[in-house]
C-alpha cells in the first residue's frame, strides 16, 4: 500500500475542535430538509428499495489517469451492489508518483461544505450506510471532514465511518506533522473501522511495531480509543516471502492473520483498493463470515496486482497502473486461492 501516500496538510494540534454541524449545516430554516427521523426512515428505505447493497459518500483523491483513490474504490463497491457518492479531495492528471510530476487542483474545506449542503437542500443525506476516506489534501478539509461526518451521522445513526488514515509509509511521513495529532486526537475516536498500514499504525499509538506482539499492543491502543475494527494492511515483520495483515475485531476479542505471497514491484492506489473490498466483503459478510471476508477481499487484491505485474513484465502497460477493468470478474467474484491463508489468533 506505499503507493496510495501523496502529499496531504491537517489542522495543528491545539486548534480548536472542528465545529458540530446541525442537521441542517447552518442552512436558512426554510432550506432545512424533512425532520430527522423521516430521514432515517428513508436510509433504510431508499437502499433496499433500490435493490443496492448500501450507500457510500466516498471522499479520496481522483485521478484523470490511473486507478488511486475514488478512481480505485468506486468500481470494486459497485461491482459488490453499492451506490457510491464520490467527493473528491484534488484533482490531479495523474498520480503523484510520476517522475515529470502532476497538475491539478486541491479541494478546501469551504468547497466540500458548499457540496455537502447541497445534498442537504435536496434531503439527500439520509440514505448513507457508509463514510469512506482517504486522501486528504488540505489543512481545512480534514476539519470539514469531520463536521460531514457528524453531519451523516445525524440523519444516519448507524453510519460505518471507513477510515484509511493516510499519513505515510515506510518510515516517511508524507503529511505535516501536526496531522497526526489531528487523527490521533479527533479521527480515531469516531473511526468505526481503521486501515493504518504499518506506520501509520505506529504514528497513531507511538508503539514500535516490529513483531506480532507489538503489532497485538498497538491494535488494543486503538480499541482502547474507542476502534471498533482495526485492520492492519500490510507488515514488514514476519517471513520476507509473505505479505501479512491483521484484523482486530469486536476490542481486539477476535483477531486473524492473513497471509498471501508478496509481489515484487511498486502499485500505486493498492491502499484505496483493499479499503473498498474490505467494506465490501466485511459489510456483506458481516461480522461472523469476517474470515471469508478478509480471503476474498485478499484474493481479489492479490489478482489484481498479480494481473498488473504480469502486464508491466510483458510491457504492455508501462505505467505500471492498476489493471482495474481488465480484473473486474476477479474483484465481483474472489478467485479461490489456496495461497491466501487465513487464520484465526488466540
Amino acid at each position: 500500500s506505499t503507493a496510495r501516500r501523496a502529499q496531504r496538510s491537517g489542522r495543528p494540534a491545539g486548534r480548536p475542535a472542528p465545529r458540530q454541524r446541525s442537521l441542517c449545516g447552518g442552512l436558512p430554516a426554510a432550506s432545512c430538509p424533512l425532520p430527522l427521523q423521516a430521514t432515517r426512515s428513508r436510509a433504510m428505505a431508499a437502499n433496499l428499495l433500490a435493490g443496492a447493497a448500501g450507500r457510500v459518500l466516498s471522499i479520496q483523491s481522483h485521478t484523470v489517469r490511473g486507478y488511486v483513490g475514488n478512481k480505485a474504490a468506486t468500481l470494486p463497491l459497485q461491482l459488490h451492489g453499492f451506490d457510491v457518492d464520490p467527493i473528491n479531495s484534488v484533482q490531479f492528471s495523474n498520480h503523484t508518483g510520476y517522475a515529470k510530476g502532476w497538475r491539478g487542483d486541491v479541494l478546501n474545506g469551504g468547497q466540500l461544505d458548499a457540496l455537502v449542503s447541497g445534498l442537504l437542500q435536496n434531503d439527500l443525506v439520509g440514505h448513507y450506510t457508509h463514510l469512506l476516506t482517504g486522501y486528504i489534501g488540505s489543512v481545512s478539509f480534514l476539519q470539514s471532514v469531520l463536521a460531514t461526518l457528524q453531519t451523516l451521522k445525524e440523519a444516519c445513526p448507524d453510519l460505518i465511518y471507513f477510515c484509511d488514515p493516510v499519513l505515510g509509509d515506510k518510515g516517511k511521513l508524507y503529511v505535516p506533522e501536526e496531522l497526526v495529532q489531528v487523527y490521533r486526537d479527533q479521527v480515531v475516536p469516531v473511526a468505526s473501522v481503521l486501515t493504518p498500514n504499518q506506520f501509520e499504525l505506529e504514528l497513531l499509538t507511538g508503539i514500535e511495531v516490529n513483531d506480532l506482539a507489538s503489532a497485538r499492543r498497538a491494535l488494543s491502543a486503538l480499541h482502547d480509543r474507542g476502534v471498533g475494527t482495526v485492520v492492519l494492511t500490510s507488515c514488514e515483520f514476519g517471513d520476507s516471502g509473505d505479505l501479512l495483515l491483521l484484523a482486530s475485531l469486536e476490542g481486539g476479542k477476535q483477531v486473524f492473520r492473513v497471509r498471501q505471497p508478496r509481489i515484487d514491484g511498486h502499485f500505486t492506489g493498492t491502499g484505496d483498493l483493499i479499503a473498498a473490498l474490505l467494506l465490501a466483503r466485511t459489510s456483506l459478510h458481516g461480522a461472523s463470515g469476517m474470515a471469508e471476508a478478509l480471503r476474498e477481499a485478499c484474493a481479489s487484491m492479490h489478482a489484481v496486482v498479480k494481473r498488473t505485474a504480469d502486464a508491466i513484465a510483458a510491457g504492455s502497460n508501462p505505467s505500471g497502473e492498476l489493471l482495474l477493468v481488465q480484473s473486474r470478474r476477479d474483484i465481483e467474484r474472489a478467485p479461490s486461492s489456496k495461497m491466501i491463508e487465513v487464520e484465526s489468533l488466540e
